[in-house]
């Protein structure tokens, strides 16, 4: 069985974490000057590397050659030589225990790890205690957890990851060291798709890549698994076959809606949604993205410096493209519309006929101009 891609590639040193430039030169230092904390917690959205840096931090706190080698504790970085770097590699790792919150979230399991830390590592210099989506704990095993950070042995280090960051107590994060892990931009996706595609000899076209990127919304992870889904079903990966297996639009198809209704073309559009209906792609999906669409250009319209946000949620012909259309936006039609179609997408997520709110309000916004 072959190795998933988003396994394969996951990175193996902090430098090699994509999007987190901030985090990993506060880690790094730390590792050189041997000042690793004894609690983390690590919050944002999924994929964004929060797992990963966990257990890149459990090797940096065991690497033997760090530990033996002045010079090179001073890249801040594991060897991924030495036999704790391996055996953490390959979830081998008896002192590095990973606990997934969602399944074990009770007092019991957590009063089982206190007994767990009360132990001397069996062959490591430190207990790395890693725990997954800890918001799901409740109430009892967070208090219970909370005396564990406050007295902690000093071979034990904790870290903490969530996607739920104000679902942790303050008492625990006041305990933490905390680090928001930012949703990866969409230009930072695609250079990381295209190198793994190179090195994997996959046939992909940029178009298709730009919507493997934009359908990641900000997760890596996501990205890389959505491009080897396509790449075990396609021998050669283009924009039409990665729509129809994603099942949603990609950024063309939403940019000549946005320019049938801003040109007030109530044919065209109502053609263009009941074509995208006919075609098996998520409308829901696609009012959506026309939504953000809209809003982009707008905002652009009226605060020019905003194009320095865009520019990581965008390609450089996308954003071309929203700026051309932001300078046709009429400030009191168009923002009636967005609401009209927020209003819609609200009715689409519950009605058997997603087509059809819609459709309904397309014709109320444009049947007058």
């Amino acid at each position: 069985m072959s190795l998933a891609i988003y396994r394969k590639y996951r990175p193996k040193i902090l430098s090699e974490l994509l999007g987190q430039e901030h985090i990993v030169e506060i880690l790094k230092n730390a590792a050189k000057r041997n000042r690793l904390g004894h609690a983390y917690l690590f919050y944002g959205s999924r994929g964004s590397g929060k797992t990963t840096a966990a257990r890149l931090l459990a090797k940096i706190a065991n690497c033997e050659t760090r530990e033996k080698d002045e010079n090179f504790r001073d890249k801040g970085e594991p060897c991924n030589k030495c036999r704790p770097c391996s055996e953490i590699d390959s979830a081998h790792a008896l002192d590095v225990q990973e606990i997934d919150a969602a399944s074990n979230r009770g007092i019991d399991e957590i009063r089982d790890l206190k007994e767990s830390i009360k132990l001397s590592p069996s062959s490591y210099k430190y207990k790395v205690f890693i725990i997954d989506e800890v918001h799901q704990l409740t109430k009892d095993a967070f208090n219970a957890l909370l005396k564990t950070l406050e007295e902690p042995p000093e071979h034990a280090i904790f870290i903490l990851a969530t996607t739920e960051y104000e679902k942790v107590p303050a008492t625990i994060i006041s305990r933490a060291q905390r680090f928001h892990f930012k949703k990866l931009a969409v230009s930072s996706i695609i250079g990381k798709l295209r190198q793994i595609a190179k090195n994997e000899k996959i046939s992909v076209t940029d178009e298709a890549l730009e919507l493997i990127a934009a359908s990641a919304e900000g997760s890596l992870r996501d990205a890389e698994s959505l491009l080897d889904q396509l790449y075990s079903l396609e021998n050669e990966i283009t924009l039409t076959s990665a729509e129809k297996i994603i099942g949603k639009a990609g950024f063309s198809r939403t940019s000549q809606l946005a320019d049938a209704l801003l040109k007030n073309d109530l044919k065209k559009s109502l053609e263009f949604v009941s074509a995208i209906t006919e075609e098996g792609y998520n409308i829901t999906d696609l009012n959506k993205e026309l939504i953000h669409y809209f809003r982009k250009a707008i905002s652009l319209k009226f605060d020019s410096e905003l194009e320095n946000i865009f520019k990581n949620q965008l390609t450089g012909n996308e954003l071309e493209q929203i700026k051309s259309h932001s300078r046709i936006i009429d400030e009191k039609k168009h923002i009636n519309l967005i609401k009209s179609l927020i209003r819609a997408h609200a009715e689409m997520r519950y009605s058997p006929f997603p087509h059809i709110p819609l459709e309904i309000a397309i014709i109320e916004n444009l049947r007058n101009q």
